[in-house]
């Protein structure tokens, strides 16, 4: 009987490292990155960054940097007045980026918040200021906020039909109708034949007469606070817009729409209907924040009563990225930065601009990051 062959070679070894153990780095890595393009972490990294060039703001106005940040904590938390001011402002402010984002849910980028705002703050005046002075709140209250959305809607729905029967892009005409909503307030603001108050001495200020005690919002932190009811009615509108755009058939095919509206059409979806809703919706939202900086205190309508929140408010749609959780947020911090930055200026002596550049600064920061995102994830 013959003995058995021997093996032609040793048996091999096993490898050192497996497929899975070699590729461990690669998906740590790629787990990383992914982690860093996180919306969270880009924001988180772009206020640091902004942080940090505010820092530099402030040495270089001759102010320590302790003393400055005691003054901004001050101004956004230091009192009920503080808190409820800031809180009236991120209530504007979240009021027009909740608007921004149901129209770039529809693929439309509404830039005028500004003129909406002003056209609804307009309309919120004029019917202020022409109902009696005993009008009951329940009845006076919402004909200021109703007439401010019906008129800041309106307002876009100028662009919106521009944009659906002439094919004109929205961006230019919400632009250039800012500068028109802008004019107008002025405008009404000096004439006594439109809302200017009587002119009784030379310090008689140009602006309208004030609103009854019936057509102002009312307070809802107490005598110490002026918080209003505009904080709870943004915090509904922000939620229930959430809803809709999330869980109904509406909020669905405004996406479809916003991805491709020949797709959308071959589909049958009424496009242009639902393009120029979504911007009057934007339209309604700033001009209700419009009618609501008239109805809080000192309850009248001035020339430069918007501040700039129109554009604010776009800022604050831009970077919420169609999150209403993230609207919410972002309105939080830039209505206490705004309050913040007077306080900042007063006890401090650091320009309240210093402010605005950091948010300006933040912005930057996010559109790099997420342009940065995008190319890589193109492969470019």
């Amino acid at each position: 009987m013959s003995p058995p062959p021997l093996p032609l070679s040793a048996p091999e070894t096993a490898p050192a490292s497996t497929p899975a153990t070699a590729h461990a780095p690669r998906t740590a890595r790629i787990r990383l990155l992914s982690a860093l393009r996180h919306p969270v972490a880009v924001a988180v990294l772009a206020v640091l960054l902004a942080g940090l060039a505010g820092v530099g703001l402030v040495m270089g106005a001759g102010t320590q940097p302790a003393v400055a940040w005691d003054a901004l904590v001050e101004g956004m938390f230091g009192s009920h007045y503080a808190v409820g001011s800031s809180l009236n402002s991120a209530a504007v402010l979240a009021l027009i980026a909740t608007g921004f984002t149901v129209a770039h849910r529809a693929g439309l980028v509404n830039v005028g918040g500004e003129g909406q705002l002003c056209a609804g703050g307009l309309a919120a005046a004029a019917v202020g200021t022409a109902l009696p002075s005993g009008v009951p709140a329940a009845l006076g209250v919402p004909l200021v906020l109703a007439a401010g959305a019906l008129a800041g809607g309106a307002w876009a729905g100028i662009a919106a039909w521009l944009r659906t029967a002439r094919g004109t892009s929205e961006v230019i005409t919400t632009l250039l109708l800012n500068f028109i909503g802008v004019g107008l307030v002025s405008v009404a603001v000096h004439e006594e034949a439109l809302l200017r108050q009587p002119v009784t001495s030379s310090e008689t200020l140009p602006q309208s007469a004030p609103l009854p005690e019936g057509a102002r919002l009312p307070l809802i932190g107490g005598v110490e606070s002026p918080a209003t009811a505009i904080v709870l009615i943004a915090a509904v509108a922000a939620v229930l817009t959430g809803l809709v755009l999330r869980h109904t058939a509406v909020g669905l095919r405004l996406r479809s729409v916003g991805h491709s509206p020949a797709a959308s059409a071959r589909m049958g979806l009424p496009v242009a209907r639902l393009e120029g809703g979504g911007l009057a919706f934007a339209g309604a939202a700033a001009g209700l924040a419009g009618a609501s900086l008239v109805a809080i205190a000192p309850y009248v309508l001035a020339e430069h009563f918007s501040s700039g929140y129109g554009f604010s408010g776009l800022v604050v749609g831009l970077l919420a990225r169609g999150s209403l959780t993230a609207v919410a947020a972002v309105s939080l911090l830039f209505g206490f930065l705004t309050n913040g930055g007077i306080n900042l200026q007063l006890a401090a002596e650091v320009p309240a601009s210093s402010v605005q550049i950091v948010q300006s600064l933040l912005v930057l920061f996010v559109a790099a990051a997420m342009f940065t995102t995008t190319r890589d994830r193109s492969g470019s």
